[in-house]
């Protein structure tokens, strides 16, 4: 039997309306080798962790002759400082200083300060790029993590850069500061005295704007600091007429705890401020970055005059 043909009057079924594509999140290379770098930082920092969990054995003082005036002359003046917070320890630590004992008597030492829940072994590519190089003695300051107040430990921080001048012979220190540990460190400087001791305050990573990103912000008080608006940096922003100090702050453009990553920036018209864009780095990576040790190592270096034309190579940029 003979099938009749298909019917051919009927008008096509419409085709379903294509819905609209949706933006989505799209992630650069350099965002996904930044966030690869940082947990391949993070994972070798929790192995060099517990190195630094003991502070390094003090020395004794070198050269005592090189500090001005005998046994009998007066003790160095201490920083002048606002109220003193009650949870501050009464009496300074011993803080050990290492590195080339001949380095040049005209280069101060360095103080490396950590940032939130870490301590000194986040330094060691840094300290070994200073003391190699540099020829640079250096001192590192580790905190309690159950530490609540910035300001407890900036008194904390003057009265350690005192033990490093007496051990070191030196009037004035340079501070690196990572984190938590910069702001501490402006903190110091800004709002204790700080500025007739440091000479130059590096920041890696600070917030010193204040970050959005903060977590266990209601857990810990000290986090609650770091988050823009605190009193701690709303204080940070009041005038700070005549200070000594000159600041450089490395910022990282993919920086995801330092939100936005321009907060990382000094931002103050009473500074001498420099702010440094790193690019291709995390937060993780700031201190243990080589391109970025040498960039410290290089500002460090440079004289106080003509700071703000110090040349950056590598994964950096002035900006």
């Amino acid at each position: 039997m003979k099938l009749p043909p298909p019917l051919s009057f009927l008008p096509p079924l419409p085709s379903p309306p294509r819905l609209p594509r949706l933006p989505g999140p799209r992630l650069s290379s350099a965002l996904v080798g930044a966030t690869a770098l940082e947990l391949a930082v993070l994972a070798g920092h929790l192995i060099t962790y517990p190195l630094g969990l003991t502070p390094e054995r003090p020395e004794s003082p070198e050269h005592p002759e090189s500090r001005a005036g005998s046994a009998g002359s007066e003790r160095p003046e201490s920083p002048a400082r606002t109220d003193r917070p009650e949870n501050a320890p009464s009496r300074p630590l011993a803080l050990p200083v290492t590195g080339d004992p001949t380095a040049p008597a005209a280069a101060p030492p360095v103080v490396l300060l950590h940032g939130f829940i870490d301590n000194r072994s986040v330094f060691l590519v840094l300290r070994r790029a200073l003391t190699r190089h540099g020829h640079r003695r250096t001192a590192l300051l580790n905190y309690s993590p159950l530490t609540r107040d910035i300001r407890a430990a900036a008194a904390l921080l003057g009265r350690q850069v005192e033990a490093v001048r007496a051990r070191t012979g030196h009037d004035r220190v340079d501070i690196v500061g990572h984190s938590l540990g910069g702001l501490i460190a402006r903190y110091y400087v800004q709002r204790l005295g700080g500025d007739r001791r440091v000479r130059t305050l590096v920041t890696l990573g600070t917030p010193h704007g204040g970050t959005a990103v903060a977590p266990g912000a209601g857990l810990h008080p000290i986090v609650r600091q770091m988050r823009g608006g605190s009193p701690v940096i709303e204080e940070l922003r009041l005038p700070a007429p005549g200070c000594r100090t000159r600041f450089v702050s490395f910022w990282a453009e993919l920086d995801q705890v330092m939100v936005p990553a321009e907060t990382a920036c000094v931002d103050h018209p009473d500074l001498d401020a420099v702010n440094v864009r790193v690019t291709g780095i995390g937060h993780l990576a700031l201190p243990v970055h080589p391109a970025v040790a040498a960039a410290v190592r290089e500002v460090l270096e440079t004289p106080e005059t003509g700071e703000a034309d110090v040349p950056v190579t590598g994964a950096t940029s002035a900006a």
